[in-house]
């Protein structure tokens, strides 16, 4: 049984303050607050994510340590021109199925300094699994299934990254009826929110759960095809 009770405010003001003093320097004399104000908590959260989602039905693998479900606050800038050391938000990756975690579908929070996303899908398909997803799209049983799932997400005000690849992959025909999804390497849809009351308290896992439903036949369909692909 989960023991989150809920995040302090001052979680929320130490993100803030984090963004303004993005150096490591900061970050080490304030290491303390990080692992009082949000590493803790993150790891009864992700239990609670557990539990709940669960309830709804929705096993997932909840792992409340970090590089399981709680990402690094510390970036890798080894390949990329921003190099601020840390990540100004905590994130949390619940995933479904076997093998390792970043290869499967699941279920996602971001919680910033004032808003709080919350998403579903697969990021990225690995080589079988893209080709398993590509057949599935263009099926005339499971690519309408997919195009209903991807509406329902869309009616729920979420958002989709942009797709990879400019044209539809062969041998698939340019103007088919789902051209857009084919195009993807991965998908995934997010809602972002203003911070609820809820974060505060012990409603706050039930409170995400709830604003993944409208996500969760576009995860129930991805993590299918991945499971499928082996």
């Amino acid at each position: 049984m989960s023991t989150f009770t809920g995040f302090d405010p001052a979680a929320f003001t130490f993100l803030r303050d984090l963004a303004a003093h993005n150096e490591r320097p900061w970050f080490h004399a304030h290491r303390e607050e990080y692992g009082r104000l949000l590493l803790g908590p993150a790891r009864d959260l992700v239990c609670a994510l557990g539990d709940s989602l669960a309830r709804a039905g929705h096993p997932v693998h909840a792992d409340p340590r970090v590089n399981g479900s709680i990402m690094r606050i510390a970036r890798d800038t080894r390949f990329t021109a921003d190099r601020r050391p840390y990540r100004t938000h905590l994130d949390l990756w619940l995933w479904e199925g076997d093998g390792p975690s970043r290869r499967a579908a699941g279920y996602f929070v971001r919680l910033d300094a004032d808003t709080v996303t919350v998403g579903a899908g697969a990021f990225h398909f690995e080589q079988r699994a893209l080709a398993a997803y590509r057949a599935a799209v263009a099926d005339s049983r499971r690519g309408p299934a997919l195009a209903r799932a991807v509406g329902g997400a869309l009616r729920a005000e979420a958002r989709f990254g942009p797709a990879r690849w400019k044209r539809v992959p062969a041998p698939y025909p340019a103007d088919h009826p789902r051209a857009d999804l084919l195009r993807r390497d991965g998908l995934a849809a997010a809602t972002t929110d203003p911070r609820p009351d809820e974060a505060f308290t012990a409603a706050f896992p039930d409170w995400c759960v709830e604003r993944l439903r409208p996500l969760r036949p576009l995860q129930r369909w991805v993590a299918r095809v991945i499971a499928e692909a082996g």
